[in-house]
């Protein structure tokens, strides 16, 4: 509005010393209607792009801070005579990894060479902090490098301007275009000023332009060493004394159109060593999902709800595994889930994420996922069960009967009539579970009156606009991942709530060793843990699976 009003002003000043009042009316308002249309279409070209810095801190990134600060509302990187660098450091966006998406941003530089790097990776022991390599949208102040895409520690030049290139097995670019010579491309460029930069990432196709100008595109077939998401950064070239800066940060996420995404949400650490391991089990299944050869890419943001702004943006399915009840840490965020599931998103809650309060938080997992944890009416007792028989549903594929301990909760809130929910776990559990006294989670008339009586754990729920949910009470015990049926049957779940076909026997995943399993934990064993008898129930879940 401010740009618009602007342009109206500067217009009226000059035309009102040549053309009479009436006739400059009508030219103004043709004018302001022009522009108000530019205006529109500006703001719908911007539509879905969410800023990444907030103009002010530094809040997200992570650098050297004898090197990085703000200064006129930009992120600002300057080496000086005092404060040299020994090698490339980097501005990194600690907030979540990129994948498919469209950044734009604004960067003048003053000497040097600079750049964004993007799916980006690092590793501190060899290289040191601050520092990484991968995909690199080059600027510089001089009149070489500004829009190619560099390979930093990652095969160097990787499509010079004006080149369209593909690379091959060999890890070298092979040139398919010269659209332009790459002298004529440098003019377009503000040396010293500011100038607008936008890169396209989709799949492994790349598209780097400036101030509107295509500079660059490649396509990476480089099967053993491309990359599908990873790390944003900026970048401090090392050499002499160089300023850069970057402001106006905006990324959009894309559709991964090959694949679907998944998005865990892992809660925050919660009841100790080996159980309620939101981290370790949100990593754990994340990996299998990964390594399981079907389309999907699975990522974990951390410790509770994300801080990115832009993490649900391109989800096909969100996984929440974290603790529930009035702290679940999706209560502040509603709105924003339902739209989601408006949009066909799968959602699925795992153990205390079934848990939220009655009224509309309840309702909402009505919707979602078909069932929930209400209080006063469902129990959450510790016992073992026993599943002997599944119903003919995609979820249950290659599952085995299989019986374990866990804290399973029961008599679940569902949908009237049940209508669109299918249990696909169900046991009796011993009369015992029910005879507590009564309470929010331990115990009610109608529970006690149940003896006997056959409860559902987990299930399944198509939405009437064909989305899907799945609700899931086991995963106390973090050992119990390594239970083959156990895991296949969430795998299985979460698969299918992201609108894929499950596998007939079930999503394949290596059983994880204890090694694996004490990975990523937020707490250290205890002085008395007993890895022997841990080892020795790993290894009966290993003999039951032969013998079925």
């Amino acid at each position: 509005m401010r740009y618009r009003a602007t342009m109206v002003r500067r217009i009226w000043n000059r035309l009102a010393v040549m053309v009479p009042i009436c006739t400059l009316s009508l030219v103004l308002a043709s004018v302001s209607g022009m522009l108000g249309s530019v205006a529109a279409g500006q703001q719908a070209d911007e539509e879905g792009f969410v800023p990444i810095f907030d103009g002010k801190t530094l809040e997200g990134w992570d650098g050297d801070p004898r090197l990085w600060r703000v200064e006129d509302g930009a992120i600002t990187g300057e080496t000086t005579p005092e404060t040299p660098i020994k090698q490339n450091t980097f501005l990194i966006w600690r907030l979540g990894e990129v994948d498919d998406f469209i950044l734009r941003f604004e960067y003048r530089i003053f000497a040097g060479n600079s750049g964004l790097q993007y799916r980006s990776f690092e590793d501190p022991e060899k290289w040191g902090k601050w520092v990484i390599g991968g995909y690199q949208a080059d600027f510089e102040a001089g009149d070489r490098f500004s829009g190619i895409l560099y390979g930093e520690r990652f095969r160097g030049i990787l499509a010079d301007r004006g080149q369209k290139t593909v690379i091959e097995e060999t890890h070298k670019p092979r040139v398919v275009e010269r659209f332009a010579d790459s002298a004529s491309l440098q003019n377009v460029i503000r040396k010293g000023d500011w100038n607008e930069y936008e890169i396209i990432a989709k799949g492994y196709h790349f598209v780097h332009k400036i101030n509107g100008q295509l500079m660059c595109e490649c396509t990476d077939e480089d099967t053993t060493m491309r990359r599908r998401s990873g790390l944003l950064a900026i970048q401090l070239h090392v050499g002499p004394p160089m300023k850069v800066q970057v402001r106006n940060i905006r990324l959009k996420r894309l559709p991964m159109e090959d694949r679907k995404k998944i998005v865990f949400i892992a809660g925050r650490p919660s009841h100790g060593f080996a159980s309620h391991e939101h981290n370790a089990g949100c990593l754990l299944l994340a990996k299998c999902l990964n390594e399981s050869g079907l389309p999907v890419h699975a990522v974990v943001y951390r410790n509770g709800w994300p801080a990115d702004p832009t993490a649900l943006d391109n989800a096909d399915a969100v996984v929440v595994f974290s603790d529930g009840g009035g702290g679940h840490p999706a209560l502040p965020h509603l709105e924003k889930l339902d739209a989601l599931a408006k949009r066909g998103v799968g959602i699925a809650m795992l153990h205390y994420a079934v848990e939220v309060p009655k009224g509309e938080p309840g309702n909402y997992f009505l919707n979602w996922i078909g069932g929930y944890f209400e209080t006063w009416w469902s129990v959450n007792p510790f016992w073992r069960a026993k599943f002997d028989s599944f119903p003919d549903h995609p979820v249950t594929r290659g599952v085995k009967p299989f019986e374990i301990d866990d804290e399973w909760y029961y008599h679940m809130r569902f949908r009237e009539n049940m209508e669109g929910v299918t249990p696909v776990l169900t046991a009796i559990p011993p009369d015992s579970t029910r005879e507590r006294p009564d309470g929010p989670h331990s115990g009610n008339p109608v529970v006690r009156a149940r003896k006997g009586m056959p409860e559902h754990v987990a299930w399944v729920y198509q939405r009437p606009d064909g989305g899907r949910g799945f609700g899931f009470t086991g995963g106390h015990w973090h050992w119990n991942w390594a239970n083959d049926s156990f895991r296949t049957l969430v795998l299985n779940a979460i698969v299918w709530v992201a609108g894929l076909d499950v596998p007939e026997g079930g999503v394949p995943s290596r059983t994880p060793t204890l090694e694996e399993l004490l990975e990523n934990q937020d707490f250290p064993p205890p002085a008395n843990f007993n890895r022997e008898a841990i080892q020795k129930l790993l290894d009966s879940w290993k003999s039951e699976k032969s013998d079925n």
